[in-house]
């Protein structure tokens, strides 16, 4: 099928689609500080993105780090195993509930952190290179009012008619 069989159908902008913005940003961003945190400290993004919670708030569930990262918890399971395993993290009982485990960075993952926290930041200044101190507050005000959003964006279940069986 060519482009002219469509050219009259609905398609996105993606140059105007704030969720398609926002993420291809993310991604492409993701993709850089992993490939750089794998290069120097062997550990990848969600590893990191997990000692920058724990170093917010230590001792904390899985299922709070998937609801804070919005991943899936497997995902979340892989990267701890892996932080575990090189003592980066430990994990003990809740003794509130004895099937969740509470995660903890140790003095090791705190060294880590602090190491990967200098590259993370020299990252975050060039991206906002040319930015000013006022746009960055806007741009961090509009991107906490769109993450308010979220929860009720993915309630959204409109009716559908189908129009291609399937």
């Amino acid at each position: 099928m060519s482009n002219e069989q469509h050219k009259d159908a609905p398609a996105l902008n993606l140059q105007r689609n704030v969720p398609a913005l926002v993420t291809f940003l993310a991604n492409k961003l993701s993709t850089g500080a992993s490939s750089v945190y794998r290069e120097l400290f062997n550990v990848g993004i969600v590893e990191w993105k997990l000692l920058a919670l724990l170093a917010v708030e230590n001792g904390i569930t899985a299922n709070r780090m998937c609801h804070v990262f919005g991943l899936d918890k497997a995902g979340i399971s892989r990267s701890l195993k892996l932080l575990e395993k090189e003592q980066y993290v430990c994990s003990s009982v809740d003794t509130e509930d004895a099937r969740r485990s509470i995660v903890w960075m140790t003095d090791k993952g705190r060294v880590l952190h602090d190491e990967i926290f200098e590259v993370a930041i020299a990252r975050e200044n060039l991206l906002l290179e040319g930015f000013s101190k006022k746009e960055i507050d806007t741009l961090i005000k509009l991107l906490n009012r769109l993450s308010e959003r979220v929860t009720s964006v993915n309630d959204y279940r409109p009716t559908v008619k189908k129009n291609t069986p399937f």
